[in-house]
């Protein structure tokens, strides 16, 4: 499906992304990126073993929820202790994060609780002027959104 992203330290960005689709701030956002490096300022370190689960998965479409670092901002965490994050096997969305050498907010292109857009032509059509980008591309061959587990408990919180 085709999502919307924006950079995740810029307040105004979030702000708009959220209004735009109309999405509580307290559901917390996911962050995709390309190198597991541009994800760690975002979340406790880890342990091997932990971290070691994570990275079997990756880059991947299993997006995981970790205890957020400190200086994590509400608006990325919601109202969780933790951070939803996953390094991208999508290579247009993989590239994004390369070039911009950090992580991204990703989210589905939608409104909250619609159905997601599968082209850029739907996503034109739902958002329109609202949005400043598009980009054309392929999507991944998942119908669902990723799955989404706890790394402490390895507990599926959605199923893929």
């Amino acid at each position: 499906m085709y999502g919307l992203g924006c950079d995740p330290n810029n307040i105004s960005a979030i702000l708009d992304l959220l209004s735009i689709k109309k999405r509580p701030v307290a559901k917390g956002l996911i962050l995709i990126a390309a190198d597991l490096r541009h994800l760690q300022p975002y979340m406790i370190k880890l342990g091997k073993t932990i971290l070691d689960r994570m990275l079997k998965t990756w880059p991947g479409p299993v997006t995981w929820l970790i205890p957020a670092h400190p200086n994590v901002p509400a608006w990325l965490c919601g109202e969780h202790g933790t951070i939803a994050v996953r390094i991208t096997a999508h290579p247009l969305a993989a590239a994004l994060c390369a070039t911009i050498d950090g992580a991204l907010v990703s989210t589905s292109a939608n409104y909250h609780r619609q159905p997601a857009a599968r082209t850029a032509l739907q996503v034109h059509q739902i958002f329109g002027a609202k949005i400043d980008y598009i980009l054309t591309g392929g999507v991944g061959g998942l119908r669902r959104p990723t799955e989404i587990r706890d790394v402490l408990t390895n507990q599926v919180i959605r199923p893929a």
